[in-house]
């Protein structure tokens, strides 16, 4: 088997698991993988937790990679700063793949134009500002767009890797580093799943910021277009318009993405099903299970099991603290 070499990418600032979770996966899937990580001038880099990675080369002596992986960092300005040094050992590696905030440096490096990408969901609306010429897909966990991939925040490099992992050596080698790392191989739903509500943009909108918080306090108040437009004072279609143009949904979808992230709340809490349903808004437990598959790809009953607790049902269970019912 030819050796499949890997480049990580790391900088000063750069996030340490999304350098890592790459070196980890790749290097546990075997003697066919050779791995390195190299810096824009070959030193040592200080990750933003402040633990120093050593650099193995310098990006200026890299003659070529079959894969090239371009982590993220908390700043995304740091990430895009390293635009040069990315073009330059792209044009000399076969794929490339980011991890998470990493997406800007391809971006600022020309890489995403008329492609499909993903980034970690709080700053997927500024990777769609900063770059109109890409298609940006805020709720993917990892995105591939010919021999270009992304992944969504953090940890989701660790799905990327083990998807290139699979198309390089099918999916059973896939499964077994993701049996020895104990993660999943495709894990279920998208970034919605964590961040339902905080992914609406700020707006101080003297129309919309009042309605948006008046959802807010009280999901399951009446909070129809035609409501909320008489309490606002505007027609219906003048409304839209402005949700449109204010947080990018309508009326309508923002109601239900806050109801459906009070109803998460609620049966975290401890809530029943029936209970999280009424108290949202979202009226009926078919209505909530609906909700659910569409905004977290999951049903309640699997986001609870995944997202209560760490502790696994059937074990550490305390008296009375049963699996929720599959609905």
């Amino acid at each position: 088997m030819a050796l499949h070499t890997v480049l990580v990418l790391a900088f000063d600032g750069v996030r340490l698991l999304d350098v890592s979770a790459p070196l980890e996966v790749f290097s546990t899937a075997g003697a066919g993988y050779g791995v390195r990580v190299c810096s824009p001038g070959g030193r040592d880099v200080r990750t933003s937790c402040g633990l120093r990675i050593g650099a193995d080369l310098a990006a200026g002596e890299v003659s070529g990679a079959d894969t090239l992986i371009v982590p993220g960092a908390v700043d995304v300005d740091l990430c895009a700063a390293s635009a040069p040094t990315v073009a330059a050992l792209a044009a000399h590696s076969r794929r490339v793949a980011s991890v998470c905030t990493g997406a800007f440096a391809l971006g600022a490096a020309g890489l995403l134009a008329g492609r499909r990408v993903t980034t970690h969901w709080e700053h997927a609306a500024e990777l769609a500002r900063r770059h109109p010429d890409a298609e940006v897909t805020a709720d993917a966990i990892h995105v591939r767009d010919g021999e270009v991939w992304s992944s969504a925040g953090v940890t989701a490099g660790i799905d990327l890797c083990l998807a290139l992992v699979e198309e390089d050596r099918g999916p059973e080698a896939a499964r077994a580093v993701a049996r020895d790392l104990v993660v999943f191989l495709q894990r279920p739903g998208g970034q919605s799943q964590f961040s339902a509500a905080s992914r609406t943009p700020p707006t101080g909108h003297p129309v919309v910021r009042p309605l948006l918080d008046a959802v807010a306090a009280d999901p399951a108040a009446d909070h129809s277009a035609t409501a909320l437009a008489r309490r606002a004072g505007v027609s219906a279609r003048h409304l839209a318009r402005l949700f449109r143009e204010q947080i990018g949904a309508t009326p309508a979808a923002y109601v239900e993405r806050v109801r459906v992230e009070a109803a998460r709340m609620l049966l975290e809490g401890g809530a029943s099903v029936t209970g999280a349903a009424a108290r949202s808004g979202l009226g009926s437990d078919e209505s909530l299970r609906r909700a659910f598959a569409r905004h977290f790809g999951v049903t309640p009953s699997a986001y609870l099991a995944r997202f209560r607790t760490t502790a696994p049902w059937g074990l550490s269970r305390e008296p009375g603290h049963d699996p929720p019912d599959t609905l």
